[in-house]
């Protein structure tokens, strides 16, 4: 599918973009989420300025890949030190 050009509103500021047709609802649930955070901390914190707020939401969904980055890892090792394992019991059991 072909490039569109769109537009999105991140903390007041409008950008356009082209994305691949594929793409533009991902971009637009993750501008959803970015502004929903922006919002979060407006709410919640002393700070008006919206690189602060742009900042630490930048903060939190890196922090956040960044674990599930480290958690893929650990399932990717979990998981192929038992196909280790039964790949050794079946080669036990076979040559048997």
């Amino acid at each position: 599918m072909g490039e569109i050009s769109i537009k999105i509103n991140i903390a007041d500021r409008v950008y356009p973009l082209k994305v691949n047709m594929e793409e533009e609802e991902i971009i637009r649930r993750a501008a959803k989420l970015i502004n929903d955070r922006v919002k979060e901390y407006q709410e919640n914190y002393a700070v008006k300025d919206k690189q602060d707020l742009l900042s630490m939401c930048v903060l939190h969904y890196a922090t956040s890949a960044l674990k599930a980055e480290k958690r893929v890892g650990v399932e990717d090792t979990e998981v192929a030190e038992r196909v280790y394992h039964l790949d050794n019991l079946l080669s036990e059991f076979f040559s048997k």
